[in-house]
């Protein structure tokens, strides 16, 4: 008899995570519509086939309503979270465990005005602000800072003391 939770037998959500940068070397977080208090930076999920790069400008677009931004680094390790227990089942319809995510930093070239949290329906988004990219782990949901710390490692460097 197998042992093994059914959950720990789907595979991971492929997705794109965005790190987008202000010139003030703040980075864009959003409040989930979903659930309050919960926020986290853009991402979603690679349609089959999506080139990445693609990918994460389709997401910023359709969750804060601009593609104002130029890629500054890919990542280069892929990083996997698990969804907790309370959430198995009520996303993505149960076809995966958690994700596999590659992240992105990007330099947002736009100004505040053109981002836009209703521009897609359903908006994921109630509200946003720039924040410390440091500052991230006191706002994400305790399932994902272990992810969070990998992406704050992987892009500190592009924070701007100005």
């Amino acid at each position: 008899m197998n042992n093994v939770p059914d959950h720990l037998s789907l595979p991971y959500r492929a997705c794109v995570g965005i790190a987008l940068f202000n010139d003030e070397g703040k980075v864009f977080v959003g409040e989930r519509i979903d659930s309050p208090g919960a926020w986290q930076m853009p991402q979603g999920g690679i349609d089959e086939g999506e080139d990445l790069n693609i990918a994460a400008f389709r997401e910023m677009l359709e969750e804060i309503g601009t593609d104002k931004a130029e890629i500054l680094e890919v990542g280069a390790k892929k990083l996997r979270y698990d969804l907790p227990p309370h959430l198995l089942g009520r996303l993505w319809k149960n076809q995966y465990r958690g994700q596999e995510q590659t992240w992105i930093a990007l330099r947002y070239t736009g100004q505040d005005s053109d981002i836009c949290l209703d521009a897609h329906d359903p908006a994921e988004f109630q509200r946003w602000k720039w924040v410390d990219l440091n500052e991230i782990l006191e706002l994400i949901v305790p399932f994902k800072k272990d992810t969070y710390r990998e992406v704050i490692a992987m892009f500190s460097k592009h924070v701007t003391d100005k």
